[in-house]
């Protein structure tokens, strides 16, 4: 297809120093950027998240979490003293009776603690907002979307109070049909480097967490923003989505082990949660957190 339009170019008064070779290298020069940007576009590239693999395959995608955001400035800037003590909150029900018999072993040493603590909820239930489908989808693909973050929110329902909310104004965790946001380009590590390799890899989902101050008791509170694709089947949005929950009750980080619903690359086959998912969630409950109480 190339030649013949280059071929006709040529014949072309302007194009009469053109030589084959330039046409063809410029032609293939232009549709290389240009479906580099549909792809862009279309599968929603942005910047992986910091334990996310070097090498990924086509056929995984890689999820990553960002950190927290500080809802208001009077916040941000209050000293240290003013903010509530660590102390550990009672554990949910559930936890509280969970004993592994099995003994698999948790990955506690994986998770981040950040300036308020551990990343616990202290007040049940935890209320979940589900974008709903969209009512003019005649294809049933927001249903199915729908659908699979409802199953998500069932299984770990299991081990945490948790309940849908339709205001998203009021939701502990806010979950949306999107795409991550984009994210720039990697910085040039090299003279010649190729801008494939600096191009951000594709994710299926971002979550979110924001701190503030919670009126009128002045708790020192939390809550959660998860971005999730809806250009996935409906098997891997379940797995995406049970993976970004898990996230967002508490375990801020991954598990090192493609068993765990908490590993940090989406795998083919995905697992179910598993006891070192649990273990390691109820050891973060059982930590101490200046979430949940109010400030001095």
């Amino acid at each position: 297809m190339l030649r013949p339009l280059c071929r006709l170019l040529e014949r072309q008064p302007i194009f009469c120093l053109s030589i084959r070779l330039s046409c063809t290298s410029a032609l293939k020069f232009a549709l290389g950027w240009l479906c580099a940007l549909w792809l862009a576009l279309i599968l929603g590239w942005s910047a992986p998240g910091k334990s996310a693999p070097a090498n990924l395959s086509t056929n995984f995608v890689s999820t990553s979490f960002s950190t927290a955001n500080f809802s208001t400035a009077n916040f941000s800037t209050e000293p240290a003293t003013q903010l509530p003590p660590p102390a550990v909150h009672p554990l949910p029900p559930f936890l509280a009776r969970w004993q592994d018999s099995e003994q698999q072993g948790d990955y506690f040493d994986a998770i981040e603690p950040t300036a308020a603590g551990y990343l616990v909820w202290s007040t049940f239930p935890v209320r979940v907002y589900i974008q709903p489908p969209d009512a003019a989808d005649i294809t049933g693909r927001t249903q199915a979307w729908s659908e699979a973050v409802q199953q998500a929110l069932q299984e770990w329902a299991v081990y945490l109070p948790l309940t849908l909310t339709p205001d998203s104004a009021t939701a502990d965790i806010s979950i949306w049909r999107a795409a991550p946001p984009l994210q720039p380009l990697a910085p040039q590590t090299e003279p010649n480097q190729p801008l494939i390799d600096r191009l951000p890899r594709v994710r299926a989902a971002e979550t979110r967490y924001e701190i503030f101050v919670s009126a009128p008791q002045s708790i020192l509170s939390h809550r959660y923003t998860i971005h999730l694709s809806p250009n996935q089947t409906s098997s891997y949005t379940l797995a995406t989505a049970r993976h970004e929950l898990g996230h967002a009750l508490g375990i801020w980080g991954h598990s090192p082990l493609p068993t765990d619903a908490l590993y940090f690359s989406q795998v083919r086959h995905s697992p179910p949660i598993s006891h070192r998912d649990i273990n390691t969630l109820k050891r973060i409950y059982e930590q101490p957190t200046r979430l949940g109480w109010e400030l001095r």
